[in-house]
């Protein structure tokens, strides 16, 4: 690989790199606005799951081996539409960016 090659190359990892910062920084404010109440701030269990039966399981349990595809869908379509608890509701309101960032960011707590 040339010289030239491998500059290009590592810039292309370092604007990934801020890419995927940046979505998350975005995703913050959307998940402190529409999900913190349920999940915390940590993905663990807000302050409003204690009225939720059943109760948001944490981060860590429910999205172990689940991929961005079905964050998206539960974020979007509810948490009946991947199998949770309908008790999630849906933020179909959400554009697909907003969801990207909201992914980013969540993926960031478990």
């Amino acid at each position: 690989m040339t010289k030239k090659m491998l500059v290009i190359a590592a810039g292309l990892a370092l604007t990934s790199a801020v890419s995927a910062r940046a979505w998350a920084q975005a995703g913050k404010s959307i998940y402190d606005d529409k999900c913190a109440s349920c999940h915390g701030t940590t993905g663990a269990d807000g302050p409003a799951a204690a009225a939720l039966t059943p109760k948001p399981n944490p981060f860590s349990k429910t999205l172990a081996g689940k991929g961005d595809d079905w964050i998206a869908k539960a974020t979007k379509e509810g948490g009946a539409a991947v199998g949770e608890s309908p008790t999630m509701p849906p933020f179909s309101d959400l554009t697909d960016d907003q969801v990207k960032g909201l992914v980013a960011y969540i993926k960031g707590l478990k």
